[in-house]
């Protein structure tokens, strides 16, 4: 099958340019045209291409969607050749310096600055829902003291959409959110409580009470005053500290359709709660792949050690045996813009704070590596990732609250491809397609007809613990345990691997003394030790 990307057609002397494609066929010879909008195809129109008219029709095959659009938006532009990221048409870099965080919400999700009197009203709007219920404070109070804070969020909520009935569609009707009062009600809730639950997970973490927070406070101040707050009745976070997390906060409000925006509109397809789909959205942030890059990029630093070894780690990268985190982008083939943005910040809060040690190592990789040919050529420049983890490991965050303080900004990105998509008219539930590759036409066999093979358990196989070997060869009920046979036990018990405990049984309070001691030495300072 080939294309061609213009048509065009011959009127004596004049050519008339058409926007569309001419697809052929070469199984058929047959010509198909398929128009082009805003410089895409509808995947739809490639159906229409059969070999026979008994095929079910041509699909598109994107693993990953690397190149298919699933929505229009107009929320946030990135050129990803040319560096530029945009929110609703303004430059990221001019937000960042001229803007609080709540502005920028306001603007992603209504799709204008506000005035002062909208800033005003939505300040209030937001600040006056930064309570959570008491029954969610139990709720996360009964997690285990290391729960992991992304753990806790997700869950927190989630449970939410059980404290607000009305604001289900499933339970209220598919219709409730044609009524903009009700949206902006869950907007104001969500936005106004994702950082005292965020708080609330960090001092759970640590185990100190959780401070209940204040509404004379800025945003950033309020949340960073949850956080450090002890018994004093008028603490105020260190402007600069609050500024540079504003910063942060705004570059991380929206990057289009990024793999949890995207998990947003799939789960808010289905007219479900906006709580059920943060919390699915904030679930895809929290892989390593996606919110926790920042994490990665530290412990490379720190692997590399000091400057001297950074030749010797990039040769490494070269052969393709050590990985550059920090550096490249799906989209940004050119200086991610955050990135420059972020740089700045980090010499803010070296200023107060002192500088990181990691920050020369850092500073000089992006130096030799973008001096290299190997890396200018393959479009590797230093992303977002690069220096955001940096900034939160100087002030005093430890690396498991990365993903959160990454989920409260991106909660206002969230939500505003969530208005965009259930006021748009094309809105379908999605629901891809595959290419099967299965068996077909099996025949059925009875149970005491299948195959017995040697190895009975190779597919079942997993860890096991002392608890399990013990119950597997004792008697239960007056007869054998189901996995006490010869065979069975073979297949558990022989390998070290299989039975490797760590991973079979929950932690108990001294396996994770070690972690959580970790942890807790990253909030307050290396020389704090549990054991001192």
């Amino acid at each position: 099958m080939s294309t061609n990307t213009t048509t065009t057609s011959n009127t004596g002397d004049n050519k008339v340019k058409k926007n569309t494609f001419t697809v052929i066929d070469n199984r058929t010879g047959k010509s198909y045209e398929i128009p082009i909008n805003n410089e895409t195809l509808k995947a739809i129109d490639f159906r229409a291409i059969k070999e026979s008219p008994e095929d079910f029709g041509t699909m598109l095959y994107d693993p990953g969607y690397y190149n298919t659009a699933v929505c229009k938006s107009e929320i946030t532009y990135i050129d990803g050749d040319r560096g530029i990221l945009e929110y609703r048409g303004y430059p990221i870099e001019e937000l960042a310096e001229k803007s609080s965080f709540l502005e920028v919400a306001y603007l992603l999700i209504y799709g204008d600055l506000p005035n002062i009197n909208q800033l005003n009203l939505w300040t209030t709007k937001i600040m006056n829902h930064t309570f959570i219920h008491e029954n969610l404070i139990q709720l996360m109070k009964s997690f285990r003291y290391d729960a992991h804070p992304m753990g806790m969020l997700i869950s927190s909520m989630s449970a939410m959409s059980t404290f607000y009935p009305e604001a289900n569609p499933a339970l209220a009707g598919v219709d409730i959110y044609k009524n903009k009062l009700l949206m902006n009600k869950q907007i104001f809730r969500i936005l106004g409580k994702l950082p005292t639950i965020a708080a609330c997970a960090y001092r759970h973490r640590i185990g100190r009470p959780y401070n209940n927070p204040t509404d004379t406070l800025s945003y950033t101040e309020n949340f960073l005053y949850m956080l450090d707050r002890l018994s004093e009745t008028s603490y105020k976070p260190h402007p600069t500290l609050t500024r540079a997390l504003d910063k942060l906060f705004i570059i991380h409000a929206d990057h289009e359709l990024n793999c949890s925006t995207a998990t947003m509109r799939q789960i808010s397809s289905t007219l479900v709660d906006p709580y059920t789909a943060v919390a699915g959205s904030a679930g895809a942030l929290y892989g390593p792949l996606h919110g926790g890059a920042n994490e990665a990029v530290l412990r490379m630093l720190e692997s590399i050690g000091t400057k001297d070894n950074i030749p010797n780690f990039l040769q490494l990268v070269k052969q393709k045996k050590q990985r550059l985190m920090g550096f490249g982008h799906r989209v940004y083939k050119s200086y991610d813009p955050r990135a420059k943005i972020l740089k700045k910040v980090t010499e803010e809060v070296f200023e107060l704070l002192g500088k990181n040690p990691l920050m020369e190592i850092a500073t000089e990789l992006e130096r030799i590596a973008l001096s290299d040919s190997y890396f200018i050529d393959r479009q590797l420049y230093p992303n977002v990732d690069f220096y955001s983890g940096i900034i939160y490991k100087s002030m005093g965050f430890p690396t498991d609250m990365f993903p959160v303080l990454f989920s409260i900004p991106r909660a206002a990105g969230w939500l505003a491809h969530w208005v965009e998509e259930l006021q748009d008219p094309d809105l379908r539930i999605f629901r891809p397609r595959q290419i099967y590759l299965g068996k077909r036409g099996c025949k059925y066999v009875p149970l005491s007809g299948r195959p017995m093979p040697q190895d009975t358990n190779a597919v079942l196989s997993s860890y096991v613990s002392g608890f399990d070997k013990r119950r597997d060869v004792s008697e239960i009920d007056g007869v054998n345990s189901p996995v006490n046979t010869q065979q069975n036990l073979s297949a558990s018990v022989g390998s070290p691997k299989l039975t490797d405990e760590t991973k079979a049984i929950p932690k108990t309070a001294s396996g994770s003394k070690s972690a959580i001691n970790q942890s807790i030495e990253q909030s307050f300072g290396e020389k704090f030790s549990l054991n001192n």
